[in-house]
């Protein structure tokens, strides 16, 4: 990541030591290993919260394309529900002469429509921590 070799840590570490001294170097080296441990920390929970959005943002485009083979599924099967149906016919066969009350007079089993499937949830998932 920094392709820093091991001849250079010796030369960094040569030069703490002469600027910061034996009896300081513990607590210097103490001081950074908290500030590192601080900067982890910071990019751990950026990390979470970007992977937490990406997420969400899957869940919202596959919860749309779910919704729309819903309705396409939906519209096939009741299209096909009415062609097939013994004594129905498309609006192409029906005949002029047939008017809107002699439709309605059908036998209630041609009447009946398939009930729509239910809706996704549209509560989000819990997102463990």
């Amino acid at each position: 990541m920094f392709e820093i070799s091991w001849s250079e840590l010796l030369i960094l570490a040569i030069v703490t030591l002469v600027f910061v001294g034996p009896k300081e170097l513990p607590v210097f080296l103490r001081t950074l290993g908290r500030y590192a441990g601080v900067v982890r920390r910071h990019a751990n929970e950026f990390k979470a919260q970007f992977d937490a959005a990406m997420r969400e943002a899957e869940l919202d485009s596959m919860r749309k394309e779910v919704e729309q083979m819903q309705a396409s599924i939906n519209s096939e099967v009741m299209r096909a529900k009415t062609c097939d149906e013994p004594g129905t016919s498309t609006k192409a066969e029906t005949p002029a002469s047939v008017s809107q009350p002699a439709l309605e007079t059908a036998p209630e089993s041609v009447k009946t429509e398939m009930p729509p499937m239910p809706a996704p949830p549209s509560a989000a998932p819990r997102l463990e921590p």
